[in-house]
Parts: structure tokens; sequence; C-alpha cells
């Protein structure tokens, strides 16, 4: 089964953290959702989100790792040339504002053509 639900660092915390806006909604979203996928560069900016946060970072290194050890969750780990073809999608939209963890997910969406929907809280 392919995944159908793409989970970006924003809607993560807000899974994670019954203090964020949208906690409930992504809870019922990703409980539901069967098969989903992120990518590596997720979870290392979901680290530094808690942080800035003030989340403790003992609970969010542990979610990290329950995540990568669910069946349901399919991890994809950035090589350099996907790396490399983000940054330069960053250099080519220079008008925007998305992150570098969100020019590799743009990029892999492309790819993942059976996503349904992504857990975000990214306007």
């Amino acid at each position: 089964m392919c995944p159908s639900v793409s989970l970006d660092t924003s809607g993560l915390l807000c899974y994670v953290y019954r203090d964020e806006p949208g906690h409930e909604e992504a809870v019922q979203l990703l409980d539901s959702a069967g098969k989903s996928i992120t990518h590596s560069y997720v979870l290392a900016e979901l680290v530094a989100l808690a942080q800035v946060r003030h989340y403790p970072r003992l609970a969010t290194l542990e979610f990290i790792t329950d995540l990568l050890e669910n069946p349901d969750i399919e991890t994809v780990w950035i090589d350099e040339p996907l790396h490399r073809a983000a940054v330069k999608l960053l250099m080519a939209r220079q008008d925007k504002t998305y992150s570098l963890c969100d020019a590799v997910s743009f990029l892999l969406m492309r790819q993942w053509e059976h996503l349904t929907f992504a857990i975000s809280r990214n306007a």
C-alpha cells in the first residue's frame, strides 16, 4: 500500500504537543491516515522547532524514535542530489520564503503522486 499522507514539521509538532493550535485535528488526521510519509529533513527541523518553542527535548527525540519504528510511516532519507536540487529550487525562487526542508518536500511531492493530503500548519 502506498502512503497517502505527507507529514511536515508543523503538522508533527501539532501532533506531539497538546499546547499547539490544531493539536486535536493533527491527532485525528494522523491516527486515521493509514500509511504516511515524511523525510529526514522534516525530523531535523522538528527538533529545532520544538526547541525554539521550549518543548522538552527528550519528548521530541522519543517521538522521532517511535516514528522511525512505526511501520505505517515511511521516512525518506535525503541524499546529496536531492539536497542540491532543493538548494537550486530555492535559488530559482528567491521571492519565496519557504525553507530548505519545504523545498525538499515540494520536490518529493512531485514523485509522490499517490498522496491525497499533507498534515501541515503552514499557510
